[in-house]
């Protein structure tokens, strides 16, 4: 079994169901195709990084982000927030076999928190860690450094990454993991995720067992 599993959130534990780019709106009204062709295309990656390059201003990107957080959690908070279907069984087997798992995520620390609060995931996993605290997001490999050094991991080749987007795969691939798996229930394609060099291409986190047993 591999040690550890670090997770991205939304997409692929937690279903988006567009509320990445409903709060995006919310925090921009005034956005243009291109602007949320932008948001699109750079899913799961660093939140505060998308709204710098879209609005090359330091204060107005620091606005655009903590509009985008309480519109987020206002979302949340109203309701739309739910598991990708299997998640939490498959993390919590996962755990009991003797990996433990990392939530990695784009948002904030404060964001990241009100949705794990939301599916009363607290508890689920071992260790979480965003953009600004790891250094960099993704595609950089820093958050999944920073499960491996936090928890303590000998072997970068001893984990499992699993996301929903290119930039998920791409950071896993260059911290080294072992097993980069992308999955369906989020914004990539088969052909995004297989064509970022993904190990291996899911229809959803219920077939990761499957994949994991007797690594």
């Amino acid at each position: 079994m591999i040690p550890l599993v670090v997770f991205d959130m939304a997409g692929t534990t937690v279903l988006d169901d567009g509320l990445v780019e409903r709060a995006f709106r919310r925090a921009l009204p005034d956005a243009t195709p291109a602007m949320v062709d932008h948001v699109r295309a750079t899913m799961g990656q660093s939140k505060i990084v998308v709204f710098r390059e879209l609005l090359r201003d330091e204060a107005a990107a620091q606005r655009a982000n903590a509009a985008f957080e309480d519109a987020y959690a206002a979302l949340v908070a109203d309701g739309h927030c739910a598991p990708v279907p299997g998640a939490a069984e498959v993390i919590a087997g996962l755990r009991a076999d003797g990996a433990r798992i990392a939530f990695s995520t784009g948002f904030s620390r404060a964001t990241q928190h009100v949705v794990l609060s939301a599916l009363g995931w607290t508890d689920l996993a071992d260790f979480t860690t965003t953009p600004a605290e790891a250094g960099r997001g993704r595609p950089y490999p820093d958050m999944v450094l920073a499960a491996v050094l936090g928890l303590g991991l000998a072997d970068v080749r001893e984990v499992a990454v699993v996301g929903d987007t290119p930039s998920d795969v791409l950071a896993g691939l260059r911290s080294g993991a072992r097993v980069v798996a992308g999955v369906l229930t989020g914004a990539g394609s088969r052909a995004e995720l297989a064509d970022a060099g993904a190990t291996h291409v899911l229809d959803s986190i219920r077939d990761l067992p499957a994949v994991l047993e007797g690594l």
